[in-house]
């Protein structure tokens, strides 16, 4: 039997090689795990079609609503938009987007958002009303780019755990 942990990380973390699908697997059971290691009961969705890809609660707290998306962020991509349908994400204190960043060749930086940071939009968090004459759906979106990379330094997953406990 193969063991992983003794591949390289470059091997091991060949993100290109995985489809867009295997990817954001990926990420929501990374993201479970994680929540599951910081002491977190973890309960999973029957059904994701209201933007909910599981739920969160730690001890006797608030339970959390939480939308998982991923990213790979490479020299041939330097930067990716993401979004969430307004319909589905609502901008509240129990609502947060985890964001999985995958860099090839290494594990994924996990990123935790309260959805009321999209409250005040910027040139990365984005308002996108759309309507009318449009086909798309109003979004809440985020433009991530290296360069913008430090400002989500704030939302590493690791921090913010540590002020939700």
């Amino acid at each position: 039997m193969n063991d992983l942990r003794g591949l390289s990380n470059s091997r091991r973390h060949a993100w290109g090689k995985l489809s867009k699908q295997q990817v954001g697997a990926y990420a929501e059971y990374f993201f479970k795990m994680e929540f599951t290691m910081a002491g977190f009961q973890v309960y999973s969705t029957e059904v994701d079609d209201r933007g909910i890809d599981f739920v969160v609660r730690h001890g006797k707290g608030p339970f959390r609503e939480i939308q998982i998306k991923s990213a790979r962020v490479d020299a041939e991509k330097p930067s990716s938009y993401i979004f969430m349908q307004k319909t589905k994400f609502d901008l509240r204190d129990d609502n947060m987007l985890g964001l999985a960043l995958f860099f090839e060749g290494r594990e994924p930086e996990l990123f935790l958002v309260p959805s009321l940071r999209w409250a005040t939009p910027d040139a990365m968090f984005c308002d996108r009303p759309y309507g009318g004459e449009l086909k798309s759906k109003p979004e809440w979106g985020l433009s991530i780019s290296r360069k913008a990379l430090p400002v989500l330094n704030e939302f590493k997953f690791e921090a913010v755990i540590e002020r939700l406990i």
